[in-house]
């Protein structure tokens, strides 16, 4: 478990004091997992007589440092942040540690589904949200761990929590991405073989991703797989990763239904329930679903 300490010649890393940003807690959070029980300490500056051996990062103008004028910027530019700098020294090492397969691809695939978005926050460059609602980064949510105006938290100990939820997430986000590896190679093999606009799954994998960024994916509009509540769901394909607008719905008549209801609009006996913005419909057995799916290919209906 990370631990802070007081006296620099302890520490195996030193960061800034003060305010905390996702990137130096995200960063902490990596060395933690990778060296285990992880000192740290925090400073206005770094001391001349540090060891060759202390991590130094997010500060300092150093090697994991992106403050300076000539601070590291990827072929995409989105510029480093500590973290991002932190992880491409060592996890490829990490990755390799935990004994994952596939760690190139993990590696990459974590690049870009997380590690980027922070990095580029912390340099100022801010997502483009258009919903009408507030929404959170993990950055944003980070940044609530900072003392509140008028409370008495002390800074090291919210960063200490700010840390450990970092952990978590990290850990959970290293999880999710190689499922969603091993499944990508499922998911095409699966598509390699496939004809007609329909994908039918044995088991539940994670899909869309590979779907939309595939050739073979193209033509796929619904997706038939076992569901965690029992029988089997339809799913609607959208029209690309950025494009949440589905490339087939279920028939309007259907929205909302459920059981009997639904059996009798259909048709079909083990017609279960199809959600009321028909993007999703289950059933009870694979030969309904699969009866379902060709009815709404058929219809071909759009929004």
């Amino acid at each position: 478990m990370v631990k802070i300490v007081s006296d620099y010649h302890e520490a195996f890393g030193i960061t800034h004091s003060g305010t905390m940003h996702a990137d130096e807690v995200f960063a902490t959070a990596f060395l933690d997992l990778y060296f285990e029980d992880f000192k740290v300490i925090r400073l206005k500056e770094v001391p001349n007589d540090i060891s060759n051996k202390t991590i130094v990062y997010d500060i300092g103008k150093g090697k994991f440092d992106h403050h300076q004028a000539d601070a590291k910027i990827r072929e995409n530019n989105i510029k480093y942040s500590s973290f991002g700098l932190i992880f491409e020294e060592y996890g490829l090492a990490y990755l390799k540690k935990i004994n994952l397969k596939n760690t190139r691809a993990i590696y990459n695939y974590l690049v870009k589904d997380f590690i980027e978005a922070i990095d580029a926050i912390d340099n100022g460059i801010f997502p483009v949200i258009t919903s009408n609602y507030k929404v959170k980064t993990v950055s944003e949510i980070i940044k609530l761990f900072n003392p509140s105006y008028m409370s008495n938290d002390d800074e090291n100990e919210q960063f200490i929590k700010a840390v450990m939820v970092a952990k978590i997430i990290l850990t959970e986000e290293i999880k999710n991405i190689n499922g969603k590896v091993i499944a990508s190679k499922k998911v095409k093999q699966l598509l390699n073989k496939n004809t007609g606009p329909i994908l039918i799954l044995d088991e539940y994998l994670p899909y869309e991703e590979t779907i939309l960024t595939s050739l073979k994916g193209k033509t796929i509009k619904l997706v038939i797989y076992p569901s965690n509540r029992g029988g089997y769901a339809i799913k609607t394909v959208p029209i690309s990763l950025n494009d949440k607008t589905s490339r087939v719905y279920f028939p309007k008549k259907w929205a909302g239904l459920t059981n009997k209801n639904l059996e009798q609009v259909t048709g079909i006996k083990g017609a279960n329930f199809c959600h009321v913005n028909r993007f999703i419909l289950t059933a009870n057995t694979k030969e309904a679903a699969i009866k379902l799916a060709n009815i709404t290919i058929d219809s071909d209906e759009k929004i």
